[in-house]
């Protein structure tokens, strides 16, 4: 019986299956001066102010194959975002809000980050009802992977007239409030 105990408390300790429990992150500077980890840092980033957009090809609605270069001349703004993502769902009516009051000054780009692509994005976005921002795609979440997001979305990136990031936004936000407006003024005639 003891036998039979002792490889029952043995067995016990080498459950392979079950992953550790992560450790506790702390978030706050008053426990911590070291930052968060990248994936769970939220907010304005200004560190890649500067420098130029990514030559990363992507899929206009139309299905043509388009870059940022397409849209040189005017200050764009970048929404990553996905169908799966819920702060990202949460904020796209405030980006669509945001495109329609700034559409002389400002070009909004909202591109999907979906790997499944327009098979899962089409369907979605036209039960949305959204009537000024159209969905690109970039399916292989090369501008996660260059940006630098870890996965984490929505990531807002805004660049200026000739292509020079300006800041970047990780995490969602109301792109038609007050701080975004602050924002945006960096960067609009």
């Amino acid at each position: 019986m003891s036998l039979l105990l002792g490889l029952t408390v043995l067995l016990a300790g080498c459950d392979r299956q079950s992953a550790p429990a992560p450790q506790p992150v702390e978030t706050s500077s008053a426990t911590s001066s070291a930052p968060p980890p990248a994936a769970l840092r939220t907010g304005v980033d200004r560190s890649h102010k500067g420098k130029p957009w990514p030559a990363i090809g992507f899929e206009a609605p139309n299905g043509d194959r388009v870059t940022l270069q397409n849209f040189k001349g005017r200050p764009v703004l970048i929404n990553l975002w996905a169908t799966w993502c819920t702060p990202c769902i949460k904020e796209l009516p405030s980006i669509e809000t945001l495109a329609r009051s700034e559409a002389e000054r400002l070009q909004v780009l909202a591109i999907s980050q979906d790997e499944k692509g327009r098979k899962v994005v089409d369907p979605w976005w036209q039960s949305q009802g959204f009537t000024l921002l159209q969905p690109y795609l970039d399916a292989a979440m090369e501008f996660s992977f260059k940006l630098g997001g870890n996965g984490v979305l929505p990531v807002t990136v805004l660049y200026s007239a000739s292509g020079k990031e300006i800041w970047r936004v990780t995490g969602p936000m109301e792109w038609d409030g007050a701080e975004a407006k602050a924002l945006l003024a960096e960067a609009l005639p």
